[in-house]
């Protein structure tokens, strides 16, 4: 399994760890990880897909905090070296949120963005 380093550094915030745990714990599975992936489509030409997952796959490159697994595959991994990954709760919802500096533009949805080029 691919390590992390400088060049594909990603944050976990203290509210996403904590929050990953709430949710290994609600659905019984201590191997939970939150999965974070690219893909293209989008408004703004790719988008994010943050999904559940317990499998890690060879190409896959992980990040812990607090005990709390974030993974992603080494071809998102180009779009997210340096990006954090919170937890944020509000009266109206609760999500996931990335804040990418690789990020040129973004979608009023946050799931859609342009890469800086």
């Amino acid at each position: 399994m691919p390590e992390a380093n400088a060049s594909t550094n990603m944050t976990i915030t203290e509210s996403c760890a904590k929050r990953l745990q709430v949710l290994r714990e609600k659905e019984k599975n201590p191997s939970l990880m939150l999965r974070v992936a690219v893909l293209g489509g989008g408004c703004s030409g790719f988008q994010y897909e943050l999904s559940l997952d317990d499998q890690k796959h060879p190409e896959d490159v992980t990040f812990e905090r607090d005990g709390a697994v974030l993974v992603t595959d080494t071809m998102s991994m180009q779009f997210l070296a340096g990006a954090e990954v919170d937890y944020v709760s509000s009266l109206v919802k609760s999500s996931f949120k990335i804040r990418n500096p690789n990020e040129a533009a973004g979608c009023g949805c946050g799931k859609s963005f342009s890469p800086k080029m």
